[in-house]
């Protein structure tokens, strides 16, 4: 149980915002004292084969489409597309279109409007049309969402003074009822902050702020309230519509009357040094507005994004409260509490609030998309020209697509991608279960320029995990570590010569170079799988060739997954 111990103690929480290794002579010695018993089983070679000519897994294959039929016509529509076969594309297309009909009479504006993009980008635009029009389609989609559409324009007018800002705000209390520990009950309690964005009575906070509302271990315990800031002794009962735990983000309704109803603006009028004010309950204390200016509008400590840096004085309370510039436009959702960043304070850029506010307001939990794949910004000295895919995850949409590790994704969704965050950008805007095309060049040739379509699947919650058990070592290490391995005996599995390192990767922070031998030792993951840890024996040419003992940490999720 102490090995399991290590993982949740404050400094691995700490690192949990970005891949990291450490070296430890302590640790190795505790790891490699343990190597003969509770190591951790080797991943077996993937099965997967996509080679259609052959008849038995071609009909195979059609066998699945038509199974996909019912549960998942999209993902049907796209695999009966790699298939080539025109008759069968032709009849999930018209099972595609009558699932799109279907979710438009339910009212299902997300699996409606995912649908028709798909039917539109895999080459039935006619069909699509032909249940209904772009601009209809579009207009469905936003209909009624608080703070987008047409609702954007119930935005209050400016204000005189920055303090007035204040009552378009509410401190969120989230009552957990009486907790025990050590024997003695105390009321458990969270406090944050939040700002009203719909006349109805809709309003922005932190996930974290209601998660123990949404866990599913409280199964519906405990219960969420407002506090007006005109009215700080009333509280007011208030319901969770649905959260982004990604992004930290809620989205609450009450029935209490809106004082001021915020416009929602844009990271792009930010810059560095951008006066902004920062409105909270601050350690519970209403009504408090700080300034300062922005830092930096690019810190990347969410998994599929970066933030905004602010200098403006907050606490715990004032997460979930809105970021706003001199003419009280919301720029940002503050977020508190990261203790190891003390002194730095951030903020959620609107753009990530405005992108979520459609599927928010669906209700639930937020899910985002996931194409099973590792990679960086492709650079040509200082230029950046798209997304270099260094890891293909087998059996996903890019394998299943028959694109290949070196490939350099240039366009989504129509879209040009110069880097990662570009690509993140474009992905953050679908859900799971859309078809959307893909510009590459294959190698990274310009002289190799294809398309695909690709098919998006759930994220899942720790993408090194799902790579480790869904791949050899040899290639997952890629991902997970930076570097790819080939096997060197044919007798033991765990032994192998470092074949590539990627530039800036744990492996290369730690000395690994090509033709490095090493034998794999015992790996651990945490608890919650968020985190590796892996013994190795080497004699890397950087340190003359001695046997050396090492263990390397990463977490297993990053923007590196994508």
């Amino acid at each position: 149980m102490e090995k399991n111990k290590f993982f949740s103690c404050p400094f691995a929480r700490a690192q949990r915002k970005s891949a990291g290794a450490f070296i430890g002579a302590a640790l190795c010695f505790f790891l490699l004292a343990s190597f003969s018993c509770a190591t951790q089983k080797l991943p077996a070679p993937p099965d997967v084969q996509f080679d259609y000519t052959k008849k038995d897994i071609h009909d195979a294959e059609v066998k699945r489409i038509y199974e996909l039929l019912q549960k998942s016509p999209v993902e049907a529509l796209w695999r009966a597309k790699l298939l080539g076969d025109e008759a069968l594309c032709g009849e999930t297309a018209a099972f595609v279109r009558d699932a799109l009909s279907a979710r438009m009479e339910q009212g299902d504006r997300i699996e409606a409007w995912t649908i028709y993009n798909s039917l539109k980008t895999a080459g039935f635009l006619a069909l699509a049309d032909g249940v209904s029009s772009q601009e209809k389609m579009r207009a469905f989609y936003y209909d009624g969402v608080p703070g987008a559409g047409d609702s954007a324009k119930n935005a209050s007018p400016a204000l005189e003074n920055i303090s007035d800002y204040i009552q378009g705000t509410v401190t969120v209390w989230v009552d957990l009822g009486v907790k025990i520990q050590n024997g003695m009950g105390y009321a458990a309690r969270v406090i944050g902050s939040g700002f009203f964005i719909d006349p109805r009575g809709y309003l922005v906070t932190n996930h974290h702020v209601i998660e123990e509302i949404v866990h599913p271990k409280n199964q519906g315990y405990g219960k969420v309230y407002v506090k007006m800031a005109e009215d700080s002794d009333q509280r007011i009962p208030a319901k969770v519509v649905g959260y982004d735990s990604v992004h930290d983000l809620a989205l609450l309704k009450t029935e209490a009357p809106v004082p001021y109803v915020f416009n929602l603006g844009s990271k792009s009028q930010l810059n560095v040094g951008s006066v902004i004010y920062a409105i909270g309950s601050p350690l519970g204390l209403e009504r408090t507005l700080t300034s300062g200016v922005v830092s930096s509008t690019d810190r990347k400590l969410f998994t599929t994004g970066s933030v905004v840096q602010i200098d403006a004085p907050v606490n715990s309370g004032n997460s979930g409260g809105p970021c706003i510039d001199k003419n009280g436009v919301v720029q940002g959702v503050v977020f508190a509490g990261i203790a190891s960043y003390q002194g730095l304070n951030f903020a959620i850029p609107i753009e990530y609030l405005k992108q979520d506010l459609p599927i928010l307001y669906r209700g639930g939990q937020r899910k985002f998309p996931w194409i099973g794949a590792y990679g960086k910004t492709a650079k040509a000295g200082r230029s950046s020209y798209g997304l270099e895919v260094l890891y293909i995850k087998p059996g996903s949409a890019m394998d299943r697509a028959g694109m290949k590790a070196g490939d350099v994704v240039t366009a989504l969704d129509g879209r040009e991608v110069k880097t990662l965050e570009n690509a993140q950008d474009i992905l953050r805007d679908y859900v799971p279960g859309s078809i959307i095309s893909c510009s590459y060049l294959e190698g990274g040739s310009y002289d190799a320029e294809k398309h695909c379509l690709l098919y998006l699947t759930e994220r899942p919650k720790n993408p090194g995990y799902e790579i480790y058990q869904g791949d050899t070592i040899q290639h997952s290490f890629t991902a997970i570590f930076g570097m790819e391995l080939v096997p060197s005996s044919t007798e033991n599995r765990r032994v192998y010569t470092v074949k590539s390192v990627i530039p800036g990767s744990s492996a290369d922070e730690n000395g690994f170079s090509e033709n490095d031998p090493l034998t794999v030792g015992r790996v651990q993951f945490t608890d919650e799988k968020d985190a590796i840890l892996v013994a190795f024996s080497t004699k890397n040419r950087r340190n003359g060739y001695l046997d050396i003992n090492i263990a390397l940490q990463a977490m297993l999720d990053s923007p590196y997954y994508f």
